[in-house]
C-alpha cells in the first residue's frame, strides 16, 4: 500500500461529494488547486478502495495515515461521557479543521469539518448570508434558534431544519460544510 494519502487528495475525496450539490462551486475549486475532475474521481475512488481493504487501516488510524497526526486534540463531554475531538488543517479551508470524534473504546463517532478553533464564524442574519461553503453545521444551528439536526440520506450528508419568517427550510451539508437552502419539502 502506497505511504499516506495526503492533505490535497483527502480535500478532494471531500470534494467529491460535494460535486452533487455544488458542480460549479467545485470546479472553480479544482481549478483554484490546479488539479482536473480526474484526479478529484481518482482521490474518491482510492479512498473507497481503501475503505474495503483487509490491509488498510481502519477507524481513526484511517485518518491519521491520510492526514498525519492530528494538529489539536481536546477532550469534550457528552453528558457524562467523555470523548476526544481530533482536529486537523486543510490548505484549502484555513478558517475550518476536520474534526474526528472517539470515544473512550476508541470508536468514532462523527467526522466533518468545524469552525478552527478562534476562526470568525460568519455574521448570518438571514437566507441571504447562506453561501455555499461559508458555515458549518454548528454556525447554522447557533444563527437560526430552535434549529433541528437532522441525518442526511448517506454518510457524508447531514441537514439543519430551521423555520424563517414562518417557513421551514432544510440547509444541507456535506462533511458539514453548507451546500445548499431550500424550502423544506413534507415527506
Amino acid at each position: 500500500m502506497a505511504v499516506g494519502f495526503g492533505k490535497l487528495e483527502f480535500q478532494l475525496m471531500l470534494m467529491w461529494r460535494m460535486y452533487d450539490f455544488v458542480p460549479a462551486h467545485v470546479e472553480t475549486a479544482l481549478g483554484e488547486l490546479e488539479v482536473t475532475r480526474q484526479q478529484m474521481r481518482a482521490a474518491h475512488n482510492r479512498w473507497v478502495q481503501m475503505a474495503y481493504s483487509r490491509t488498510a487501516p481502519s477507524g481513526f488510524a484511517k485518518y491519521r495515515w491520510a492526514l498525519g497526526p492530528p494538529n489539536a486534540s481536546t477532550k469534550r463531554m457528552f453528558g457524562d461521557l467523555p470523548c476526544k475531538a481530533s482536529l486537523w488543517e486543510l490548505p484549502y479551508w484555513p478558517d475550518l479543521r476536520f474534526e474526528v470524534l472517539t470515544a473512550p473504546d476508541g470508536s468514532m463517532w462523527n467526522q466533518w469539518l468545524v469552525r478552527a478553533p478562534g476562526a470568525p464564524a460568519p455574521a448570518i442574519k438571514g437566507l441571504n448570508d447562506l453561501t455555499t461553503w461559508s458555515c458549518v453545521v454548528s454556525d447554522v444551528g447557533e444563527a437560526f434558534p430552535g434549529s433541528k439536526h437532522v441525518e442526511g440520506d448517506a454518510p457524508s450528508r447531514w441537514g439543519v431544519a430551521f423555520t424563517r419568517e414562518g417557513t421551514d427550510y432544510m440547509a444541507t451539508f456535506v462533511h458539514g460544510l453548507f451546500q445548499t437552502v431550500q424550502k423544506d419539502i413534507p415527506r
